[in-house]
């Protein structure tokens, strides 16, 4: 029924009211949705493709949350996040904070330190024994925070070396297996003696032994039009012809003597070659036997390359890195001893860690029961009872205590688990009591109370707002609700209610004035035409004269 819809909370007590059905929840359940919650097609207007939700959350007071958005690069500047979530008539949801795609998982760790949202069914956490442990460390303060981390780490740490040693010892066979085919690659590769540029300089030979009658005809016939002075028209007579041309000239005319110079040096260099030339030409071997051994070795050099890398070095560097496995699965019994005396070591450091968490746990356990009974005295429950029950457990990354919350109404009765209360009003109390204390121990910013108050009135209405007034000086509170002792406290009044536009009922929300609150607390005192007492009731409740 919400077809486009803005809400500016304000800081302090913000409170929803209007008639039954006009879609109060579902702004609570649009907030859900965007903080991570299921969300299916259903939560699309009729008509519409997709539903999207935008929400504004202030991250500056979670140091955890800061440090997972600085971890995945969306630190914001001014500690403020966009959260979106969208999503589409075929159920699929994309979520995204400050405009970059994150996981819903992602959404959830993050907003799950910011926002409590709770609803006559959804207790959240507080009803969660996993997670009571969490309040209780973060009540208890930093020393058991620090002990907590030391443990987390320690035995992450105690986990990895237990790994290595599972690793070590699940298959003996295939250690075996992996010796014998380590030994055969490393000898495969030693044997060969392959160093770095040899395939370049046997490709190089190749081509001069396939190429040897070509290379000696070739050079023959250069050293004869050369220097063979056997021959006739040889390079160097015909030159040393010139040069003593140019010498009687230069007589006449001194010109020449720089020409004659040049051509004297010209027959040297023509000298010289032609004796590296007769040099290279007898040096050259027709050697069919050599030729095939390059082959060969080319032939091993490609085999070798086509299992362990693309060059030789690459070859050798796969060579070097056999060995270091080897070397690692033939000494794996005695780094499994090491790795059991190593586990060991680890593991009563961190028990005698856990052992001291557990003391300071055990102390503040009792702290944190007696704060929620003087809340829920508070509360108009004087008899009640809280118990923070801890039981020993093996040792995980937690430690090795098990924490649940338990709470009695009545003198006599045994405290139960906080999911057996079956009192609204009893349950009401009693998580306002812990969130309370949440607010400054656990640094939850944002509160929201969807219709807390159903089962409740009276007294206990009263108390409720009246904790709900207090609650709001540590926390932003949201909550919906139909009782008036509630309304009356807020810093913001948001009024709900249903309107036709364009032939379809749409939801809309307007801030209430001072004067439209007045009317607004009648209605809910008296009905839909409300008395004048209930008019000068509702002032009084609001302090107007």
């Amino acid at each position: 029924m919400i077809d486009e819809l803005d809400l500016e909370l304000g800081p302090g007590l913000n409170v929803l009211t209007g008639e039954t059905g006009a879609g109060k929840s579902i702004i609570v359940e649009a907030i859900n949705i965007a903080l991570g919650e299921r969300a299916d097609a259903e939560v699309v207007r009729s008509g519409c493709n997709r539903a999207v939700v935008e929400m504004v959350v202030d991250v500056s007071a979670s140091a955890q949350a800061m440090c997972s958005l600085g971890e995945a690069g969306l630190a914001p500047e001014d500690g403020r996040i966009v959260v979106s979530r969208e999503v589409q008539k075929s159920g699929k949801s994309q979520c995204r904070i400050s405009g970059r795609p994150v996981t819903l998982s992602f959404v959830k760790d993050i907003t799950d330190r910011l926002v409590d949202t709770h609803g006559q069914h959804d207790h959240q956490f507080l009803l969660r024994p996993d997670r009571h442990l969490e309040v209780l460390d973060a009540r208890c303060g930093e020393a058991v925070l620090s002990l907590a981390g030391r443990v987390a780490e320690g035995y992450a740490r105690l986990r990895q070396l237990e790994r290595e040693l599972d690793q070590l010892q699940s298959d003996e066979r295939e250690r075996v297996r992996s010796i014998d085919l380590y030994q055969f690659q490393i000898r495969e590769i030693s044997d060969a003696k392959l160093t770095p540029g040899e395939e370049e300089e046997l490709l190089a030979e190749r081509l001069r032994l396939a190429n040897a009658e070509k290379l000696h005809a070739g050079a023959s016939a250069a050293f004869e039009s050369m220097g063979d002075r056997t021959g006739e028209g040889c390079a160097l007579d015909t030159i040393g012809e010139a040069v003593v041309a140019l010498q009687g000239l230069s007589q006449l005319d001194a010109k020449l003597g720089p020409l004659t110079d040049s051509l004297q040096a010209a027959v040297y260099q023509v000298e010289d070659v032609a004796r590296e030339l007769r040099a290279y030409r007898d040096a050259i071997e027709f050697n069919p036997q050599r030729l095939q051994a390059v082959e060969d070795r080319l032939d091993l050099i490609r085999a070798l390359k086509r299992k362990y890398g693309e060059t030789i070095e690459e070859i050798v560097e796969y060579g070097r890195d056999l060995e270091r496995r080897l070397e690692l699965l033939t000494h794996s019994e005695e780094r499994s001893s090491e790795l059991a005396k190593e586990i060991e070591a680890v593991k009563a450091e961190v028990m005698g860690i856990a052992e001291e968490l557990s003391a300071l746990r055990r102390k503040g356990a009792s702290a944190f029961a007696q704060a929620v009974e003087l809340e829920l005295e508070g509360l108009g429950m004087p008899k009640a009872v809280f118990h923070v029950a801890l039981e020993r457990h093996d040792l995980d990354e937690t430690g090795i205590d098990g924490v649940e919350f338990l709470f009695s109404a009545n003198p006599g009765e045994p405290p139960r688990p906080l999911g057996r209360i079956a009192s609204g009003g009893e349950m009401s109390r009693v998580m306002l009591a812990i969130k309370s204390i949440m607010a400054s121990s656990v640094g939850m910013p944002t509160l929201i109370f969807d219709e807390i108050d159903v089962g409740v009135g009276g007294r206990t209405a009263e108390v409720i707002g009246r904790k709900l007034d207090s609650l709001a000086e540590k926390a932003q509170v949201l909550c919906v609700t139909h009782l008036p002792h509630i309304a009356s406290g807020a810093g913001e009044h948001f009024y709900i209610e249903k309107k036709l536009a364009d032939g379809r009922t749409v939801v809309r929300v307007r801030r209430l004035t001072n004067e439209e609150r007045v009317e607004e607390l009648a209605r809910m005192l008296g009905g839909a035409k409300p008395s004048q007492t209930a008019i000068e009731h509702a002032k009084e409740m609001l302090g107007i004269s």
